[in-house]
């Protein structure tokens, strides 16, 4: 909290913006006709919001609609259930997540921000896979993958094509922060092997040591997004 300032920052956890429980080592069960009130309940506090959503939801998940299990996705043929893919329940939240923010009587400025690629190479978190690079990437250098393509898709779907006629846009509260191009520029902008100090200290095999090209360094490629933040926020009228 910031008092002589006016200003408090909060920071909620919802990593799937909907309902979920996890029972002992269970799959996550997903709700996906339910936002999570943990965010929901505190919305009318807050005359500013960032949204973003993402990687969790390529997680095993166990979708629930209307009280009934009725898919999941990475569940590798579990109980018979139909794998409807991670962008199924994607799609599912955004949309709820949209239509809460347009039809709620408290108006606060909400920006929701786009994915974020990962810049994992010769392997992925678990399987070696690195970020050692210096440099920004060159434009057209790199390439979204598959997932981040996907995910993208459906936040310009559903912000969109869809929120034509619902208000979204210019004179809505609803913006768009669309932070992925200029974030896969930037595979420079992880800790790496540096998630926590000295990673090497004692080990034989550094190779062993596992590498973060998920999230990111600060001061880093973060700043930019705050700068466009702030310009968004100070000429909501211009975006």
């Amino acid at each position: 909290r910031f008092p002589s300032h006016n200003f408090t920052l909060s920071v909620i956890w919802s990593p799937f913006l909907l309902k979920s429980e996890t029972l002992g080592s269970s799959d996550i069960q997903l709700y996906l006709d339910q936002l999570d009130r943990k965010w929901t309940e505190q919305y009318s506090k807050f005359d500013y919001v960032v949204i973003s959503g993402g990687k969790w939801f390529l997680k095993t998940t166990i979708f629930h609609e209307n009280n009934t299990i009725t898919g999941c996705h990475y569940c590798q043929g579990k109980n018979n259930l139909t794998d409807l893919g991670y962008d199924y329940s994607y799609r599912k939240a955004l949309t709820l997540l949209r239509d809460f923010v347009l039809s709620s009587n408290h108006k606060p400025m909400v920006l929701f921000r786009t994915t974020t690629p990962d810049h994992f190479e010769n392997g992925e978190w678990n399987t070696g896979g690195y970020c050692n690079r210096t440099m920004p990437f060159k434009q057209d250098e790199a390439k979204l993958k598959t997932v981040d393509d996907v995910m993208r898709d459906v936040e310009l779907d559903v912000f969109q094509k869809l929120g034509k006629g619902l208000g979204f846009g210019l004179g809505s509260n609803l913006r768009l922060l669309d932070t992925t191009a200029m974030s896969l520029l930037r595979p420079d902008g992880h800790p790496g092997p540096y998630r926590h100090p000295n990673p090497f200290a004692g080990v034989k095999d550094k190779k062993s040591v596992q590498n973060d090209c998920l999230h990111w360094c600060l001061p880093g490629p973060i700043d930019s997004w705050n700068d466009i933040m702030v310009e968004t926020i100070l000429n909501r009228e211009r975006y």
